[in-house]
């Protein structure tokens, strides 16, 4: 009997039985798939995730928080806080350990494992005072929270930051290359360069943090170049993958960006699991204001992980909310 399943998605049905990645040259061939077919290899994505991911079917919930927030001198095209744009944004400097404190208490206790300081800025080259602070509510959080998993996300790093946050503990470290490296400048920023992403990722992997490391849909990138950022990621070996689906935010380049279609998104998804069938695939920036009602399919095209209760600039959504969500899902796991 002749299969009822696209010719393509048989075929990386070789993921689900051994465990290997998907090969590039089927991951171009899964990118050109009609929208009929989109449903048939989301089912095969989800399979994947629950055979393989390290998570074992649990969720991966993370929240972050915003301690210093805009004039930063990047002009990356969908970010409000670059002071290239016009976007209105609160624009505060690093804030007192305390507040950092009192929302990472929140978060732990309703039961979210991972809380993420996060800056705006390119970066830190050097241990300079502020970062010796950021140092300090990390000491701090690790104190007064046991058990929780304290994580960062500060820009681009010099061999002394990255070493120092590893004496301090840091569990996972943010850092996305956005797109494909080579479309980054057109598509990105130009103000500074991919290749300072990732040897900070290089630098960080050297100290044995573990990297979150992914890219946004929806900057005017094709679906080749999404599968190309998605192998990037696999020659960087990276912990945690963060997926975004732009929200366009007036005053940025992109304010008026055109949405991607959800059977492109799905696509998008189900291709990174079977690229990286054990890693964590986050579902970041996105997923309740722009997939709104789509948000439970892209999370079972192969996503296990989510940001919850807000994101940088954009509203995000309820924590207790998500913990629904999250219960829901696992019956399909």
């Amino acid at each position: 009997m002749k299969s009822r399943l696209h010719q393509d998605i048989e075929k990386a049905y070789g993921v689900l039985d051994t465990g290997e990645p998907l090969s590039l040259e089927l991951a171009l061939a899964l990118g050109r798939l009609p929208d009929a077919e989109v449903l048939d290899l989301v089912s095969l994505a989800n399979k994947v995730k629950a055979r393989h991911a390290a998570n074992h079917g649990a969720i991966h919930a993370c929240s972050i928080m915003n301690a210093k927030s805009g004039v930063c001198g990047e002009n990356c095209r969908f970010c409000a806080q670059s002071k290239h744009n016009s976007a209105e944004v609160e624009v505060y400097e690093l804030v007192d350990e305390n507040k950092v404190l009192e929302q990472a208490r929140s978060a732990w206790e309703q039961g979210i494992g991972h809380f993420g300081i996060v800056t705006s800025g390119y970066g830190y080259l050097k241990v300079t005072p502020e970062f010796e602070k950021i140092l300090g509510m990390i000491d701090r959080l690790h104190r007064e929270l046991p058990g929780l998993y304290v994580c960062a996300s500060l820009g681009v790093l010099g061999d002394q930051p990255a070493a120092e946050l590893a004496r301090h503990g840091v569990a996972h470290y943010n850092i996305n290359i956005q797109v494909d490296p080579g479309r980054y400048g057109e598509l990105i920023a130009n103000t500074h360069g991919v290749d300072e992403r990732i040897e900070t990722i290089r630098r960080l992997r050297s100290n044995s943090i573990g990297v979150c490391c992914g890219g946004i849909i929806g900057v005017g990138e094709s679906m080749q170049e999404r599968i190309g950022m998605i192998f990037a990621l696999r020659e960087l070996d990276v912990a945690v993958i963060p997926l975004n689906v732009l929200v366009p935010i007036d005053g940025t380049p992109l304010e008026g960006a055109a949405p991607v279609s959800v059977p492109e998104i799905a696509k998008t998804f189900a291709i990174c699991r079977l690229a990286h069938p054990t890693k964590i695939i986050k579902f970041a920036a996105g997923r309740e204001t722009v997939m709104k009602d789509f948000q439970g399919l892209l999370m079972l095209a192969g996503a296990d992980g989510f940001l919850t209760g807000g994101y940088l600039t954009t509203r995000g959504r309820d924590i207790s909310a998500d913990r629904q969500l999250a219960a829901q899902l696992s019956r399909f796991s």
